[in-house]
């Protein structure tokens, strides 16, 4: 099964939120939606927009419309979790002519695979050739992987292969399953009831403690409750107690994420 592309309606994004995206991720508009622009706009996307999980703790609506999604990353100078983060970047890639569909995904977990549209990834069509693109699921490729190879594709952020499950495919990251991707084209209303879950249940991993991570030049920065994480590029990592005095300043000195309170 080879994934049925979808087209949102044209314009759902403005000429002026696609500029103030661009800012946002400190990218120009590429003059042609290829295979390069691709790359280049998911691995700005990453080093830009940190993948956090702070509304679920803070009590903040999310809401999955594009100029919602749009307006948090750009007018709010936030980030997001998955259906946030591909969400939002998909409407942009719409917006600069790339054919995007999105895709329902269920995590693995230690024991078995998560429930259907526990994730969002993307599908995207540039000079011709399918992507998956993921610029929202913390850890992972760094670089659009090709959706047709079923070798090992080599990343920055280790070696991925898809490998087919009946009409699924299985990404792997270094040897190990990361979700189970349906190929099946989905609308974001989709996946709100999951949303809601995983922004509300008690049972949800995002429910349990703050998060907020994002690629760097050598590795990636992340703050998890009170405690700063540096994880350079081999995965040697430094830890550092900020404390709950500390914490606000980091969360802006880091992603530019001002807050009134902790989360």
């Amino acid at each position: 099964m080879a994934g049925v592309d979808h087209v949102s309606a044209p314009g759902a994004l403005t000429d002026e939120q696609v500029a103030g995206y661009l800012a946002r991720i400190g990218l120009p508009r590429p003059e042609r939606p290829d295979r390069e622009a691709l790359a280049a706009l998911q691995r700005a996307h990453l080093g830009a927009v940190p993948f956090e999980n702070l509304s679920v703790r803070l009590g903040e609506p999310i809401v999955l419309e594009p100029g919602a999604l749009v307006e948090k990353i750009v007018g709010r100078q936030r980030g997001g979790f998955c259906y946030e983060l591909n969400g939002a970047f998909a409407e942009l890639l719409r917006a600069l002519g790339f054919r995007v569909t999105l895709l329902a995904a269920r995590v693995f977990g230690k024991e078995r695979v998560g429930p259907p549209f526990d994730h969002m990834a993307l599908r995207v069509v540039a000079d011709g050739e399918a992507w998956l693109v993921d610029v929202g699921f913390g850890r992972f490729s760094e670089l659009p992987l090709r959706w047709d190879e079923r070798g090992e594709q080599a990343d920055p952020g280790g070696v991925f292969t898809l490998v087919p499950r009946g009409d699924e495919l299985d990404v792997r990251q270094d040897g190990d399953p990361q979700y189970r991707l349906d190929q099946r084209a989905y609308e974001l209303a989709d996946f709100v009831p999951t949303c809601w879950w995983q922004a509300t249940s008690p049972d949800s991993h995002f429910r349990r403690a703050a998060t907020c991570s994002r690629l760097t030049a050598d590795g990636r920065i992340t703050i998890s409750g009170t405690r700063l994480i540096r994880t350079a590029a081999d995965g040697s990592r430094t830890e550092q107690e900020l404390g709950e005095a500390g914490t606000p300043a980091a969360y802006r000195t880091h992603f530019g994420i001002i807050l009134d309170r902790l989360p």
